[in-house]
């Protein structure tokens, strides 16, 4: 398929309207069948969503996983659902040594969408260190795994194997989400770690074993500053690129996705300091709430990062997915509002730079 100058694509998730948050809901009377039949219906409708809107690119908007991090529990056994003491939300903690589950969990996704679109599909796995963070505890899991690092190295492989069967099932792209490792671009976080640079290089270090050697399918990462996080008022992480440079230019992927709509996010002039075969998904569009970016906003945030870049090397998307838990009760409508304008942006773009 020939490469397509600034196509528009989403990052991952899309917002669960209210039937599809109570499809997935602990308490849902569905049976299994039917379960299957209307979440693959809700599924085909967040494709079509994505198509009207005109995008180059498309997810099925992480609609099957209940979490988008608690989807490795669907890959290995080992882990317990239990409540975060802090907020009550549900949180997923390794308790026993890993065991690969369902090898094709999230492969089976693709091979779903494949049956009824076209367009180029991207699907998404979490970043090993990213999982560590969020599902080693000391008092529940040290028995498993006496670190957390001896954890998330037992997760690289689980990961590499769903890489696999997600190449052989015909994907676009793969992207690792890692918000972790952008965490360090935010002196206050820095500030908590011993090394931050050893703990940043830890994290570089499991994406790469991840990807490592594979062909065949085009690989990225997320650098999420959380963005969603926004929609339920939670802190954002603020700071240039410029203290994780130097992992960011270790990644052997082919695309990185960078948030740039959000304030803080630092000068685009990093972009020269990165190698030049990567390809940038410029975070143009903001996820927040209520905010729309109309296309003329959208353009120029492109045309700054074209002072640093070549028009071949831009993918525009959102800054983050557009689903802050899979709870969260986002407008759908608005969304899709969003992504009509990004793609109107792209379409402005291609006439202007082709």
């Amino acid at each position: 398929m020939a490469e397509l100058l600034f196509p528009a694509s989403v990052i991952g998730s899309l917002p669960r309207p209210l039937f599809v948050r109570e499809l997935i809901a602990e308490d849902s009377s569905h049976s299994e069948s039917e379960y299957e039949r209307l979440m693959g219906a809700a599924v085909q409708y967040a494709v079509a969503l994505q198509e009207a809107a005109g995008l180059d690119v498309v997810t099925d908007g992480e609609w099957w996983r209940k979490s988008y991090i608690g989807v490795i529990a669907e890959l290995a056994h080992g882990f317990e659902l239990s409540r975060n003491p802090a907020d009550g939300r549900p949180w997923t903690i390794v308790t026993e040594r890993l065991a690969p589950k369902q090898p094709g969990f999230i492969a089976r996704e693709v091979s779903y969408l494949k049956r009824f679109t076209e367009r180029r599909i991207k699907a998404t796995l979490p970043a090993p260190a990213l999982l560590g963070e969020r599902m080693w505890d000391p008092a529940k899991s040290s028995k498993a795994y006496p670190t957390r690092e001896s954890f998330i190295e037992d997760c690289v492989p689980i990961l590499r194997r769903e890489l696999e069967l997600l190449r052989d099932a015909g994907v676009y792209m793969v992207q690792i989400d890692d918000p972790h490792l952008c965490l360090f671009v935010d002196e206050s976080v820095r500030a908590q770690y011993d090394d931050p640079d050893k703990a940043a290089d830890f994290a570089a270090a499991m994406d790469n074993a991840v990807v490592e050697d594979m062909t065949g399918v085009k690989l990225a990462v997320h650098l999420c500053r959380r963005a969603g996080a926004r929609a339920r008022g939670e802190s954002q992480h603020s700071g240039g690129f410029d203290p994780i440079l130097p992992q960011l230019r270790r990644l052997n992927v082919h695309h990185l996705t960078m948030e740039f709509t959000a304030p803080g996010a630092g000068d685009m002039a990093v972009f020269t300091q990165l190698p030049e075969h990567l390809e940038i998904g410029l975070g143009c569009v903001s996820t927040q709430p209520g905010q729309i970016d109309s296309p003329e906003t959208i353009v120029g945030r492109v045309e700054m990062a074209l002072k640093y870049l070549a028009p071949e090397r831009i993918t525009l998307n959102p800054d983050c997915g557009f689903a802050p838990g899979s709870a969260a009760n986002v407008s759908i409508d608005e969304v899709y509002q969003k992504l009509k304008n990004e793609v109107e942006a792209a379409r402005r773009l291609r006439e202007k730079y082709s």
